[in-house]
Protein backbone atom coordinates (compact mmCIF):
# COMPACT_ATOMS: atom_id res chain seq x y z
CA UNK A 1 0.00 0.00 0.00
CA UNK A 2 1.42 3.36 -1.02
CA UNK A 3 1.87 5.85 1.77
CA UNK A 4 1.21 9.53 1.25
CA UNK A 5 3.35 12.33 2.61
CA UNK A 6 1.57 14.82 4.87
CA UNK A 7 4.55 16.89 5.95
CA UNK A 8 5.99 19.05 3.17
CA UNK A 9 9.66 18.42 2.39
CA UNK A 10 9.86 15.79 5.14
CA UNK A 11 9.92 12.13 4.13
CA UNK A 12 11.51 10.51 7.19
CA UNK A 13 8.04 10.01 8.67
CA UNK A 14 5.19 9.16 6.30
CA UNK A 15 1.52 9.03 7.24
CA UNK A 16 -1.66 7.75 5.65
CA UNK A 17 -5.28 7.77 6.76
CA UNK A 18 -7.50 4.92 5.62
CA UNK A 19 -10.26 2.76 7.08
CA UNK A 20 -10.27 4.73 10.35
CA UNK A 21 -6.55 3.92 10.77
CA UNK A 22 -3.68 6.38 10.92
CA UNK A 23 -0.68 4.61 9.47
CA UNK A 24 2.77 5.95 10.41
CA UNK A 25 5.89 4.74 8.64
CA UNK A 26 9.43 5.39 9.83
CA UNK A 27 11.24 5.96 6.55
CA UNK A 28 14.92 6.81 6.87
CA UNK A 29 16.60 3.78 5.26
CA UNK A 30 19.95 5.48 4.69
CA UNK A 31 20.38 5.71 8.50
CA UNK A 32 18.63 2.45 9.43
CA UNK A 33 15.60 4.46 10.58
CA UNK A 34 17.59 6.15 13.37
CA UNK A 35 15.30 8.69 15.01
CA UNK A 36 16.04 12.42 14.94
CA UNK A 37 14.41 15.25 16.88
CA UNK A 38 12.28 16.14 13.85
CA UNK A 39 11.14 12.53 13.46
CA UNK A 40 10.13 12.30 17.13
CA UNK A 41 8.18 15.54 16.80
CA UNK A 42 6.40 14.37 13.66
CA UNK A 43 5.34 11.07 15.25
CA UNK A 44 4.24 12.80 18.45
CA UNK A 45 2.14 15.31 16.50
CA UNK A 46 0.56 12.52 14.43
CA UNK A 47 -0.44 10.51 17.52
CA UNK A 48 -1.77 13.54 19.39
CA UNK A 49 -3.82 14.58 16.34
CA UNK A 50 -5.13 11.03 15.95
CA UNK A 51 -6.40 11.12 19.53
CA UNK A 52 -8.39 14.27 18.75
CA UNK A 53 -9.69 13.03 15.38
CA UNK A 54 -13.05 11.31 15.68
CA UNK A 55 -12.52 9.51 12.37
CA UNK A 56 -9.34 7.76 13.54
CA UNK A 57 -9.81 4.68 15.70
CA UNK A 58 -6.39 3.00 15.54
CA UNK A 59 -2.77 4.07 15.07
CA UNK A 60 -0.57 1.67 13.11
CA UNK A 61 3.21 2.08 13.32
CA UNK A 62 5.73 0.38 11.09
CA UNK A 63 9.28 0.76 9.93
CA UNK A 64 10.79 -0.76 6.82
CA UNK A 65 10.43 -4.47 6.12
CA UNK A 66 14.05 -5.03 7.15
CA UNK A 67 14.46 -2.31 9.81
CA UNK A 68 12.03 -1.00 12.42
CA UNK A 69 14.46 1.51 13.92
CA UNK A 70 18.11 1.52 14.98
CA UNK A 71 17.07 3.74 17.90
CA UNK A 72 18.15 7.28 18.57
CA UNK A 73 20.42 9.00 16.06
CA UNK A 74 23.78 8.81 17.83
CA UNK A 75 25.02 11.95 16.11
CA UNK A 76 22.28 13.82 17.99
CA UNK A 77 23.67 12.31 21.17
CA UNK A 78 27.25 13.18 20.30
CA UNK A 79 26.26 16.78 19.60
CA UNK A 80 24.10 17.00 22.73
CA UNK A 81 24.37 20.03 24.96
CA UNK A 82 22.29 20.46 28.16
CA UNK A 83 20.52 23.48 26.66
CA UNK A 84 19.94 21.66 23.36
CA UNK A 85 16.72 20.43 21.78
CA UNK A 86 17.29 16.70 22.14
CA UNK A 87 15.08 16.75 25.23
CA UNK A 88 12.10 17.28 22.91
CA UNK A 89 12.34 13.58 22.02
CA UNK A 90 10.40 13.12 25.24
CA UNK A 91 7.28 14.53 23.54
CA UNK A 92 6.95 11.28 21.60
CA UNK A 93 7.29 9.14 24.72
CA UNK A 94 4.64 11.24 26.44
CA UNK A 95 2.39 10.90 23.39
CA UNK A 96 2.50 7.11 23.34
CA UNK A 97 2.07 6.93 27.12
CA UNK A 98 -1.00 9.17 27.01
CA UNK A 99 -2.50 7.83 23.76
CA UNK A 100 -6.24 7.15 23.99
CA UNK A 101 -6.51 5.24 20.72
CA UNK A 102 -4.94 1.77 20.47
CA UNK A 103 -1.51 1.54 18.82
CA UNK A 104 -0.53 -1.49 16.76
CA UNK A 105 3.07 -2.06 15.63
CA UNK A 106 4.74 -4.21 12.98
CA UNK A 107 8.42 -4.83 13.74
CA UNK A 108 10.72 -6.02 10.99
CA UNK A 109 14.52 -6.19 11.28
CA UNK A 110 16.25 -4.39 14.13
CA UNK A 111 14.48 -2.62 16.99
CA UNK A 112 17.20 -1.00 19.08
CA UNK A 113 16.84 1.07 22.26
CA UNK A 114 13.69 3.14 22.03
CA UNK A 115 12.72 0.86 19.14
CA UNK A 116 12.14 -1.79 21.80
CA UNK A 117 11.08 0.31 24.80
CA UNK A 118 8.31 2.09 22.88
CA UNK A 119 6.66 -1.30 22.32
CA UNK A 120 5.97 -1.56 26.05
CA UNK A 121 3.37 1.21 25.61
CA UNK A 122 1.63 -0.26 22.57
CA UNK A 123 -1.48 -2.44 22.58
CA UNK A 124 -0.68 -5.05 19.91
CA UNK A 125 2.82 -5.82 18.58
CA UNK A 126 3.82 -8.25 15.82
CA UNK A 127 7.34 -9.15 14.72
CA UNK A 128 8.98 -10.68 11.68
CA UNK A 129 10.83 -13.94 12.32
CA UNK A 130 14.21 -12.27 11.68
CA UNK A 131 13.50 -9.27 13.92
CA UNK A 132 16.14 -8.51 16.56
CA UNK A 133 15.68 -6.45 19.69
CA UNK A 134 18.24 -4.71 21.89
CA UNK A 135 18.34 -2.44 24.94
CA UNK A 136 21.92 -1.10 24.81
CA UNK A 137 21.51 1.81 27.22
CA UNK A 138 24.15 0.65 29.71
CA UNK A 139 26.48 -0.18 26.81
CA UNK A 140 26.31 3.50 25.84
CA UNK A 141 26.88 4.77 29.38
CA UNK A 142 23.21 5.73 29.65
CA UNK A 143 20.21 4.40 31.61
CA UNK A 144 16.81 2.99 30.55
CA UNK A 145 14.08 5.29 29.25
CA UNK A 146 10.38 5.18 28.33
CA UNK A 147 9.61 3.80 31.83
CA UNK A 148 11.24 0.53 30.78
CA UNK A 149 12.92 0.11 34.17
CA UNK A 150 9.38 -0.20 35.60
CA UNK A 151 7.44 -1.81 32.74
CA UNK A 152 9.95 -4.45 31.67
CA UNK A 153 10.40 -6.22 35.04
CA UNK A 154 6.64 -6.04 35.52
CA UNK A 155 6.24 -7.85 32.20
CA UNK A 156 9.03 -10.45 32.40
CA UNK A 157 10.34 -10.44 35.98
CA UNK A 158 13.36 -8.85 37.62
CA UNK A 159 16.02 -11.37 36.55
CA UNK A 160 15.06 -11.40 32.88
CA UNK A 161 14.75 -7.61 32.80
CA UNK A 162 18.16 -7.27 34.45
CA UNK A 163 19.70 -9.52 31.82
CA UNK A 164 18.29 -7.49 28.93
CA UNK A 165 19.02 -4.06 30.44
CA UNK A 166 22.40 -4.66 32.12
CA UNK A 167 24.04 -6.74 29.37
CA UNK A 168 22.32 -4.99 26.47
CA UNK A 169 22.59 -7.96 24.14
CA UNK A 170 20.54 -8.65 21.03
CA UNK A 171 17.61 -11.01 21.42
CA UNK A 172 15.45 -12.71 18.84
CA UNK A 173 11.82 -12.40 17.81
CA UNK A 174 11.26 -15.86 19.27
CA UNK A 175 12.52 -14.66 22.66
CA UNK A 176 10.44 -11.49 22.38
CA UNK A 177 7.38 -13.69 21.87
CA UNK A 178 8.38 -15.96 24.74
CA UNK A 179 8.67 -13.09 27.22
CA UNK A 180 5.47 -11.40 26.05
CA UNK A 181 6.96 -8.39 24.32
CA UNK A 182 5.20 -9.27 21.04
CA UNK A 183 1.87 -10.97 20.37
CA UNK A 184 3.00 -13.15 17.48
CA UNK A 185 5.86 -13.77 15.05
CA UNK A 186 5.25 -13.98 11.30
CA UNK A 187 7.42 -14.57 8.22
CA UNK A 188 9.36 -11.38 7.45
CA UNK A 189 7.52 -10.84 4.17
CA UNK A 190 4.11 -11.05 5.87
CA UNK A 191 4.51 -9.24 9.19
CA UNK A 192 3.39 -5.77 8.06
CA UNK A 193 0.28 -7.09 6.29
CA UNK A 194 -0.57 -9.48 9.13
CA UNK A 195 -0.21 -6.73 11.73
CA UNK A 196 -2.32 -4.36 9.63
CA UNK A 197 -5.11 -6.95 9.51
CA UNK A 198 -5.15 -6.85 13.32
CA UNK A 199 -5.37 -3.06 13.19
CA UNK A 200 -8.33 -3.39 10.82
CA UNK A 201 -10.03 -5.74 13.26
CA UNK A 202 -9.60 -3.17 16.03
CA UNK A 203 -10.94 -0.42 13.77
CA UNK A 204 -14.16 -2.43 13.33
CA UNK A 205 -14.68 -2.82 17.08
CA UNK A 206 -16.92 -0.31 18.94
CA UNK A 207 -14.50 2.64 19.27
CA UNK A 208 -15.72 4.02 22.62
CA UNK A 209 -15.59 0.55 24.16
CA UNK A 210 -12.08 -0.02 22.81
CA UNK A 211 -10.80 3.26 24.23
CA UNK A 212 -12.46 2.66 27.59
CA UNK A 213 -11.00 -0.83 27.83
CA UNK A 214 -7.53 0.45 26.96
CA UNK A 215 -7.84 3.14 29.63
CA UNK A 216 -8.90 0.56 32.24
CA UNK A 217 -5.98 -1.69 31.33
CA UNK A 218 -3.52 1.19 31.70
CA UNK A 219 -5.03 2.86 34.78
CA UNK A 220 -3.48 0.68 37.54
CA UNK A 221 0.05 1.52 36.42
CA UNK A 222 -0.48 4.96 34.87
CA UNK A 223 0.92 6.98 37.79
CA UNK A 224 3.96 4.75 38.31
CA UNK A 225 4.65 4.76 34.57
CA UNK A 226 4.52 8.56 34.38
CA UNK A 227 6.71 9.02 37.46
CA UNK A 228 9.28 6.48 36.28
CA UNK A 229 9.43 7.98 32.80
CA UNK A 230 10.06 11.44 34.25
CA UNK A 231 12.79 10.19 36.61
CA UNK A 232 14.48 8.16 33.88
CA UNK A 233 14.45 11.14 31.54
CA UNK A 234 16.18 13.35 34.10
CA UNK A 235 18.85 10.73 34.74
CA UNK A 236 19.16 9.93 31.02
CA UNK A 237 20.08 13.50 30.14
CA UNK A 238 22.49 13.67 33.05
CA UNK A 239 24.17 10.54 31.70
CA UNK A 240 24.49 12.13 28.25
CA UNK A 241 27.02 14.49 29.81
CA UNK A 242 28.98 11.74 31.54
CA UNK A 243 32.52 10.57 30.72
CA UNK A 244 31.22 7.03 30.23
CA UNK A 245 28.75 8.13 27.58
CA UNK A 246 31.40 10.27 25.88
CA UNK A 247 33.75 7.27 25.65
CA UNK A 248 30.98 4.97 24.40
CA UNK A 249 29.91 7.37 21.65
CA UNK A 250 33.48 8.20 20.64
CA UNK A 251 34.27 4.49 20.39
CA UNK A 252 31.17 3.95 18.26
CA UNK A 253 32.16 6.61 15.75
CA UNK A 254 35.78 5.38 15.74
CA UNK A 255 34.56 1.82 15.14
CA UNK A 256 36.30 0.36 18.19
CA UNK A 257 35.37 -1.18 21.51
CA UNK A 258 34.93 1.35 24.32
CA UNK A 259 37.47 1.31 27.15
CA UNK A 260 35.91 2.21 30.47
CA UNK A 261 38.92 1.18 32.56
CA UNK A 262 40.17 4.77 32.92
CA UNK A 263 36.84 6.51 32.96
CA UNK A 264 35.96 8.10 36.29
Amino acid sequence: MELTKELDAFTDILTERQEHILRIKINRPQKKNALTIAMYAAMADAIIQADEDGDIRVVFLQGLADCFTAGNDLQDFKDYRPEGELRHANSYLDAIRRAKKPIVAAVGGVAVGVGTTMLLHFDLVYAGESAQFQLPFVNLGLCPEAASSFLLPRLIGHLHASELLLLGELFSAAKAREIGLVNAVYPDSEVIDKAYIQAQKLAHQPPASVQLTKALLKRPIAEDTANTMAEEMTLFFERLGSAECAEALTAFFENRKPDFSKVK
